[in-house]
């Protein structure tokens, strides 16, 4: 009777096992794929429902295509709807207004932070990480507070686009410009909230959106400011974290301060503190949630 060599029945044994590794993995990415996506709601740079900026949050339990995370956040109709993937080292991050993919979002990472210390993702001792389009960006939490790390997006000066003051029908005291946004400053926060732009003049500028801001005329903020962005969806944000970034260098070098608090004078309204670390700002802004739901399949 001939004997089936040893080396033949270890290779049979061994293909006998991948095929049943295979087949496991197939079904528990079944499993993955099959189970409910939960979304969440948030408010951020606010403790009180209803009040700063909504965004919604996915943590995902594997990567998506950004055709369904577009299609979420059109569903959602929110400024911005944040995807979060877990990874060795932290999270990836990726922002979608209703109409695009965005570089950089501070409300929509504040909200994301938030959840996962909610949930219990991240322990309260525990500092976030995200991988994002625009580098590493950091959150730590402070108590009720959330720090953000985020980098300075400072302006340069540049001359006044006639179509711009026409847009917002202002007179502007300063203009500038960074890789985002124009930053106008006018003469009171009084012509900061009475602000009535052209939305669809301001859709055709060549930028992200527009911040306009002025000192404020209350002893508890140090500055105002409102932001639209039609061109990426969104006529006014309630409140932008990453214009802060610049709004952050801006303030800080006319009013000779590092640490200064802002607030964004939407209808909605937020209040967000900034403190300028050489090339970095820190935001400290509140979140509340208030939704949970799952995503029908």
């Amino acid at each position: 009777m001939n004997r089936v060599p040893r080396s033949y029945e270890i290779f049979r044994l061994s293909v006998v096992f991948f095929i049943y590794l295979v087949r496991f993995k197939v079904r528990l990415s079944n499993i993955y794929t099959t189970m409910p996506q939960e979304i969440f709601q948030v408010d951020a740079f606010t403790n009180v429902p209803f009040k700063g900026n909504p965004a919604a949050v996915c943590i995902l339990a594997e990567p998506c295509e950004a055709k369904w995370m577009q299609n979420v956040a059109l569903e959602m109709n929110l400024a911005e709807t944040a995807f979060l993937l877990q990874q060795e080292e932290g999270f990836s991050l990726r922002w979608f207004t209703p109409t695009t993919e965005v570089d950089l979002c501070g409300h929509a990472t504040l909200a994301s932070s938030h959840i996962l210390w909610q949930t219990g993702v991240l322990k309260e001792h525990e500092s976030a990480k995200f991988f994002t389009r625009s580098g590493i960006l950091t959150a730590g939490k402070n108590g009720e507070w959330i720090q953000l790390n985020f980098p300075a997006e400072r302006e340069q000066k540049i001359e006044t686009p006639v179509e711009l003051l026409f847009a917002l029908n202002i007179d502007a005291v300063y203009v500038g410009k960074n890789r985002f946004d124009y930053l106008i400053e006018v003469e009171s926060e009084k012509l900061v909230r009475a602000l009535r732009p052209n939305f669809n003049a301001l859709e055709a500028m060549d930028c992200r959106g527009v911040i306009v801001t002025a000192r404020s005329s209350s002893s508890q903020y140090d500055f105002v400011s409102r932001f639209f962005a039609p061109a990426a969806g969104i006529n006014e944000d309630p409140v932008t974290g990453s214009a802060h970034c610049c709004l952050a260098p801006y303030w800080s070098q006319r009013l000779g301060k590092k640490d200064l608090v802002g607030y964004q004078a939407s209808t909605r309204g937020g209040i967000v503190k900034v403190g300028l670390r050489d090339e970095r700002v820190l935001l400290d802004g509140q979140a509340v949630t208030i939704l949970r739901g799952t995503l029908a399949e």
